[in-house]
């Protein structure tokens, strides 16, 4: 049996980036760094390195996903289409008893500080359970609480709490009450938590082009505007000037939405794997708590919708221009139809008075090819009674002009026919 190409890279994606099994107490530090293309072999690079400064294997040049245990942290990095993740776990035992502790301290800085790419998001996951109740209590102590939001997940086996604030050590904290999960299902709640996180920045990449590409929107729509006023009141000899300024004006417009079609795409499928994890961890609201759907929702949805609604003005305002470049057109190709049916009537009456002037000129043709033909025979009468011929010159010559003259006319006639019949019989 011969199987696909494809077959066992397809089967074995739904196992691709499995969740970690995970026990509490836990400190999880998460760090996406977006990517340029350039990069993406130096981000490879920079973690084999790492890896074989502790004796470990590198990751292979074509694999996107690797976990490892570095030093007492364990590490899962993820590399995907514009930017890498790196997620390390390390049990909280193992960290200080005073302030908040992350998994990230274990760290090297110098590896740390050159990371390749631009930090997009930075997030300490403290998992603490009931006997672990003082780490709970510092990790609290550091949120906003006009800005706190926090629900219970996983059927009340755990509570979450985040104020999506950025810490004096430019990250944000959330804390994970853990309340006898498993390994597994407290690994997929972690896991959803981080995806929660960075897709929510991923997505709201997409706000500051929207807000760019307003006021190019803006100007468009205002330039569409004049148009369509000046072309209602426009002369002909303007129109091909508004026409070149409305080609302008598409180029721009089609131009912007070119630019700015994939980044939006890509804000509007993270924004709907925010709410889908949302969904996945089966929020219950908490008494005086927003939840973390409720948050996405006062906060995040109007950013997105800002986005879609940009989206809607190119789409619209591409119509529009599309519509009146169409009407503008038509008005020229009329002007021009009526132009070029006034230069065939031109044409007309000027072929029928050359039809007349070659009539005029064909009697005159006629009457000098008579005039000189009767000359010649009038001389061949002479010559022939010179040489003793009975001939009366003058008679000769008379008898000669109307005959001559019907055979100029009745050549002239077939000549004019066949040269009117050639252009036909040649296109036939």
């Amino acid at each position: 049996m011969q199987n696909h190409p494809l077959r066992v890279a397809l089967h074995n994606e739904i196992h691709a980036r499995p969740p970690e099994p995970l026990r509490s107490p836990l400190l999880v530090s998460h760090v996406v760094m977006l990517l340029q293309e350039s990069e993406r072999e130096a981000c490879r690079m920079h973690l084999a390195q790492w890896l074989q400064n502790h004796h470990l294997p590198p990751p292979a040049p074509d694999t996107n996903h690797l976990r490892a245990e570095v030093a007492g942290v364990r590490v899962r990095w993820e590399l995907h289409t514009e930017f890498v993740s790196y997620t390390f776990f390390r049990p909280a035992e193992d960290a200080p008893n005073d302030g908040v502790s992350t998994a990230m301290q274990a760290l090297p800085e110098a590896w740390l500080a050159t990371l390749p790419g631009a930090c997009l998001c930075k997030l300490h996951l403290t998992v603490a359970d009931t006997a672990h109740a003082a780490l709970a209590e510092r990790v609290r102590r550091i949120f906003r609480q006009d800005a706190l939001a926090g629900s219970s997940v996983a059927d009340g086996q755990a509570e979450i709490f985040t104020d999506f604030v950025l810490q004096p050590d430019d990250s944000s904290h959330a804390l994970v009450l853990d309340k006898g999960l498993s390994p597994r299902r407290l690994g997929r709640l972690v896991q959803r938590l981080l995806e929660i996180e960075t897709y929510r920045m991923g997505a709201l990449l997409g706000l500051p082009v929207a807000r760019d590409s307003g006021v190019t929107l803006a100007h468009g729509e205002a330039e569409l505007a004049l148009l369509a006023k000046l072309i209602r009141t426009a002369k002909p000899e303007d129109e091909a000037q508004l026409l070149d300024r409305l080609t302008r004006l598409a180029g721009e417009i089609e131009g912007q939405y070119a630019a700015t079609h994939s980044r939006f795409s890509a804000s509007s499928a993270y924004f709907e794997l925010v709410r889908k994890r949302i969904a996945d961890i089966a929020e219950t609201r908490l008494d005086n708590l927003q939840s973390i759907r409720d948050f996405m929702d006062r906060r995040l949805t109007p950013a997105m919708n800002t986005c879609d609604w940009v989206v809607r003005r190119q789409q619209g305002l591409s119509e529009r221009i599309s519509r009146m470049s169409h009407l503008l057109r038509t008005r020229v190709e009329i002007e021009q139809q009526q132009s070029s049916r006034d230069v065939l009537t031109a044409m007309n009456e000027r072929q029928a008075l050359q039809l007349r002037l070659q009539r005029t000129v064909e009697g005159l043709s006629v009457a000098a090819i008579t005039y000189y033909v009767v000359g010649l025979i009038h001389y061949l009468a002479e010559g022939a009674r010179a040489y003793g011929l009975a001939l009366e010159t003058a008679w000769v010559t008379g008898v000669a002009v109307p005959v001559v003259a019907l055979a100029a006319w009745g050549g002239l006639r077939l000549l004019h026919k066949r040269l009117l019949a050639q252009p036909g019989d040649h296109g036939a």
